[in-house]
């Protein structure tokens, strides 16, 4: 743990405390000071500033979108991402990754004030855009280790690995406390335990930012998505999901006290950024919402860092048809419908972002904006304010320090991949296995078993073992990246000498082997590509279950997923239940709870469902009945 912070407890977190903390919080202040320690340098560096330095600095295009990539510096850009799936066009290796990055920043250190640029990736389970990067569990899993020195010793490995390309900021972590496992991002949420958000999400900002931001293996964090994006109703979402970007219809103290605990533990970090939802409060979206943005997240919260929008995520304000009665009933917090583009840029500053993730319309931006103070409807004050908060975080990376080279650093280029890094990943991993089910004893399997048969589609699978977010947006099956452990091969590997191991992808081949280890669940999938109905098992997946269970075999199912499965039948089938959820490139975490070598030790961060009938569920509770497993549990050996 890092001097000088105070690590967050659950139980100083759970219950009515949650929203207690809120109101000590702010009454406290928030951001550390060594935050704002440079402000008389920010606010100097403003004053030289012309309108359109200004405008360029609260920009951010997608790299890959740029008209021309002179414009990194002929508009004085102070950001640049690469989407999900927005790779350099040289390839996708760490000397791809680098070359992108250092070309840009040559841009911005060529202009008038020389501002480095902010360069920001989408690092949410490691540095998981790079071919050999380490892929460490989502956050579903983590959860489960309820253990923030892990989580901070993640976000270190990952900081390191981001680092070594050169870009300096990831959009993690994310602070969701996801209400509907129907959601498509719920396993980017810790857990549906606010408490445990706001631990967890604290620790990894610490491990990701170190104690001062400023070291060269750290890179900025972003907690995300303020504020209320896992309570979404379902059936809410005006785009092509069920709940994804929907409207979490919630009063107030409900909003704080499950939906914003997350936001205090990861100021009180030091959290540089924060980013908006897609969402809407009560029909009002966030990222229009001056209510949030300032009135809450700035002013009482005392968030001194900046807002960055999502991507493309002020278009979303425009709504030429809104409801008029609902318009009325909102203008508190600051939304009005807007019906043209440049109303969004209006709506969207004013309310308190201060940098765009505008991609490919950036130009347009510009324009619009420096036409808006112009007009008067964005006041310059608001301008001054948005880019002393961008330059006062990158003054407190060291980006502007006399020394300060804003190229990759080589030394952090050995450590990319490396297998002290992969052993971080694999202690993630089996540390945030749950046991949910072990009739007879048949795990741990021992090592004098003659015939050990490995089935199931996801055994040799490491794009369904890692998930979405992994290369691509939404991932892919097969060998996603190098480096990495399917569970076969770990299971092989771990096995005894004289233990054969086979291998179907169906669940044939079982009979007359000592134990059937069946690996089975989700394809990977992200945000509302991943909003489901029905959360059942895949047939083909009750099939494989079935079938080696017809073996007369004792059967260990291990679940690869981004939240609890309806299993039906197939829990009964199971001798043994092993909850990995998306592991990531580390199989071999698996294999060490497997074989014994490490206890099972994860409590199950979401409530686990019988049927849909019990769909939603929170916090341990199901609308109907008892859950399968409730939140917490999980066994051992």
């Amino acid at each position: 743990m890092k001097r000088g912070h105070l690590p967050l407890s659950i139980n100083a977190l759970r219950g009515a405390a949650a929203f207690a903390l809120l109101s000590i919080h702010s009454a406290q202040g928030a951001s550390p000071k060594w935050l704002t320690a440079r402000d008389e340098e920010a606010r100097a560096l403003v004053a030289k500033m012309t309108l359109a330095e200004k405008v360029g600095q609260m920009t951010q295009p997608d790299w890959k979108a740029l008209k021309d990539r002179k414009d990194v510096g002929g508009l004085f850009l102070g950001s640049l991402l690469c989407g999900g799936s927005s790779d350099p066009d040289s390839g996708n290796t760490l000397k791809d990754w680098t070359g992108v990055y250092e070309e840009a920043q040559k841009q911005s250190l060529g202009t008038r004030l020389a501002i480095p640029l902010v360069f920001g990736i989408d690092a949410v389970h490691g540095n998981n855009n790079v071919l050999g990067a380490v892929v460490f569990p989502h956050n579903v899993g983590l959860g489960c280790t309820r253990d923030p020195e892990l989580i901070e010793r993640i976000g270190e490995v990952t900081a390191e690995e981001t680092r070594a390309t050169g870009i300096q900021w990831t959009f993690a972590p994310c602070v969701t406390v996801p209400r509907d496992i129907r959601w498509g991002r719920t396993y980017e949420g810790f857990s549906e335990d606010p408490a445990v958000a706001a631990m967890l999400g604290q620790a990894e900002v610490r491990g990701l930012q170190g104690d001062r931001l400023a070291g060269r293996g750290n890179v900025l964090a972003c907690a995300k998505h303020f504020v209320g994006d896992g309570g979404t109703a379902y059936q809410s979402s005006a785009g092509s999901g069920l709940l994804d970007q929907g409207d979490t219809r919630v009063d107030e103290a409900t909003l704080r006290s499950i939906h914003m605990t997350g936001y205090p533990a990861t100021i009180d970090a030091g959290v540089g950024s924060i980013m908006p939802s897609y969402s809407s409060w009560n029909g009002v979206k966030c990222t229009g919402s001056r209510k949030l943005l300032t009135d809450i997240l700035k002013n009482e919260l005392g968030f001194e860092g900046f807002v960055i929008s999502d991507y493309n995520a002020i278009d979303q304000l425009v709504a030429p048809s809104v409801d008029e009665s609902l318009l009325a009933s909102n203008n508190a917090s600051g939304q009005v419908a807007a019906s043209d583009y440049k109303k969004c840029v209006e709506l969207a500053i004013n309310a308190g972002v201060d940098m765009v993730m505008v991609t490919d319309k950036y130009r347009e931006y510009i324009r619009l904006l420096q036409e808006l103070v112009a007009e008067g409807k964005v006041p310059v004050s608001r301008i001054d304010d948005a880019v002393t908060r961008i330059l006062r975080v990158k003054l407190a990376m060291g980006m502007m320090d006399n020394d300060a080279s804003n190229m990759a650093d080589p030394a952090l280029v050995a450590k990319f991949g490396s297998e002290a890094h992969r052993e971080v990943a694999r202690e993630a991993v089996r540390r945030s296995l749950v046991l949910l089910k072990n009739e007879g004893g048949v795990l741990p399997i021992s090592r004098e078993a003659k015939r050990i048969h490995v089935t199931g589609r996801g055994a040799d699978d490491l794009g369904m073992q890692c998930g979405g977010w992994t290369v691509d947006w939404q991932g892919k099956r097969g060998a996603v990246t190098p480096g990495g452990t399917t569970i076969l091969e770990a299971i092989r590997s771990a096995a005894g000498k004289d233990t054969k191991i086979t291998h179907s992808a169906d669940g044939t081949g079982a009979a007359g082997a000592d134990v059937a280890v069946v690996v089975v669940g989700e394809v990977p999938y992200a945000e509302m590509d991943g909003d489901r109905e029905d959360l059942s098992l895949a047939k083909e997946d009750t099939a494989a279950i079935s079938e080696a269970k017809a073996a007369g075999v004792p059967v260990v199912v291990v679940l690869l997923s981004g939240r609890p499965l309806v299993l039906g039948s197939s829990a009964d089938r199971a001798d043994s239940l092993l909850a990995a959820w998306l592991p990531g490139s580390e199989g071999a975490g698996v294999a060490d709870v497997l074989f014994g070598d490490h206890k099972p030790t994860g409590k199950l961060s979401f409530t686990w469902p019988q049927s849909m009938a019990q769909v939603p569920v929170g916090h341990g509770k199901t609308p109907q009945g008892s859950p399968l497993f409730p939140l917490g549990f999980g066994l051992s050996y």
